[in-house]
């Protein structure tokens, strides 16, 4: 099973946008570009959500056979382990191997003798096709980065030879995730990561690495732009080279983690992009169930007062929603608006307060990643919520096929 050459995660928390979301990648292989669906949910996301990956499976399946599409698509286990795979084996054939948890733990001292000894070859003045600058291997360098990195690769090669042996070689597509790592991998971590993940037979067809800046859900993109520009553009030399140097898969590719939505970041991928003629996988799930919530204020009547009921919900159960995302969110609580005051809000308040237009003076950054993180509230409504989306789905599809399309693929693949 081998990837496309773009490809973007869309996943949707309540299942409902399947069609709306292909719409997009319809435009957008009219414009000559194509670009594959992969429905991502997370262990995390199904375990507040009370859904099942077959669930994303069904979601997946009902949504080519409605809109007539013929080209390939993925399910994606996203950001598993050991300890929960088992339950995405049967409805997933993509499936990211989530090993943040156990970076900087230490191999055995034998296990990091030996890789390191593999890697004495490249100690020295080391060239890389594509990077400008020379860099300057040392052992301690190889050390310091297997010391760091080394646990967890062979953790994800444990996850994979796992689903292997269930799902059968070469039936499912593999993507490696560092991109929670405390710090941004150096290209020479990656390049030593690659080793790693070769060594452990991973094949694997995309990696998510770290990058600078903050990547908060839901908004731009916080950081040295041109830091991450040169970033990118060398962690696509490396993995070019790191292809031919280690046997890895020929479509092997970046993945961005994006937390959704980060604008500022998409003219250099694009530009890298055509430089290097590579692929991308992009992951930008949680777009999708915020536009929900923007086609529902927009629909007026009993679509805004739901949404307005998620968000007094959410403000007073603050804590407790940002905890588990305290990493990727930086809400200012000051800036948030009172429920009383989103209570007397009309359809184009809310709308425009949530949606990520950065040129329009009532954008939220705040209320959006409250929201972001908000899902919760609206599984609880079950019914409720899932009724109004059914209700209004012309509205609300509109919006989620303009917002993949407008913001996300013509930025990135397509070109302004």
């Amino acid at each position: 099973m081998i990837l496309e050459k773009y490809s973007i995660g869309i996943g949707d928390r309540f299942a409902h946008q399947g069609k709306a979301q292909l719409d997009a990648l319809i435009k957008a292989k009219a414009q000559g570009v194509f670009i594959v669906p992969v429905w991502n949910k997370s262990y995390r996301e199904h375990t507040i959500i009370k859904s099942v990956p077959a669930d994303t499976r069904n979601e997946a399946d009902e949504a080519v056979n409605a809109v007539g599409w013929k080209d390939a698509y993925y399910v994606d286990a996203d950001h598993i382990g050991l300890k929960n795979v088992g339950d995405f084996m049967e409805s997933s054939d993509f499936f990211t191997l989530d090993v943040a948890d156990f970076i900087s733990e230490i191999s055995e001292e034998r296990e990091l003798h030996e890789f390191i000894k593999k890697q004495v070859k490249y100690v020295g003045i080391f060239d890389i096709p594509g990077i400008d600058e020379s860099f300057q291997i040392t052992v301690e360098m190889v050390e310091k980065t297997a010391r760091k990195f080394l646990y967890a690769i062979k953790e994800a090669g444990k996850i994979y030879r796992h689903i292997e042996s269930v799902k059968g070689k070469d039936a499912f597509v593999t993507e490696v995730s560092v991109d929670e790592s405390n710090e941004p991998q150096t290209p020479v971590e990656l390049f030593f990561i690659l080793s790693a993940v070769a060594e452990e037979g991973i094949p694997a067809q995309t990696i998510a690495p770290k990058f600078t800046g903050r990547f908060n859900k839901g908004v731009d993109y916080v950081g040295d732009l041109q830091q991450f520009t040169k970033e990118f553009e060398e962690d696509i030399a490396i993995i070019n080279f790191a292809i031919k140097e280690f046997s890895l898969p020929a479509n092997l590719k970046l993945s961005i983690h994006s937390g959704s939505d980060k604008f500022s970041i998409y003219p250099p991928i694009r530009k890298a992009l055509q430089k290097f003629d590579t692929g991308l996988h992009l992951k930008t799930a949680g777009t999708t169930w915020l536009e929900e919530l923007i086609g529902l204020a927009m629909a007026g009547g009993d679509g805004l007062d739901i949404v307005k009921e998620v968000y007094k919900k959410a403000y007073f159960r603050f804590e407790e929603l940002c905890k588990p995302y305290a990493a990727v969110i930086d809400i200012n609580k000051d800036r948030l608006p009172s429920p009383e005051a989103v209570g007397r809000w009309d359809e184009g308040t809310y709308a425009s307060t949530l949606r990520h237009d950065q040129k329009c003076e009532l954008y939220n950054s705040n209320f959006r990643q409250l929201l972001h993180i908000g899902y919760k509230i609206a599984a609880e409504m079950v019914n409720r919520y899932l009724d109004g989306l059914v209700k209004h789905e012309k509205v609300i599809a509109q919006n989620v096929t303009e917002n993949i399309y407008e913001r996300h693929l013509k930025p990135i693949f397509i070109g302004e």
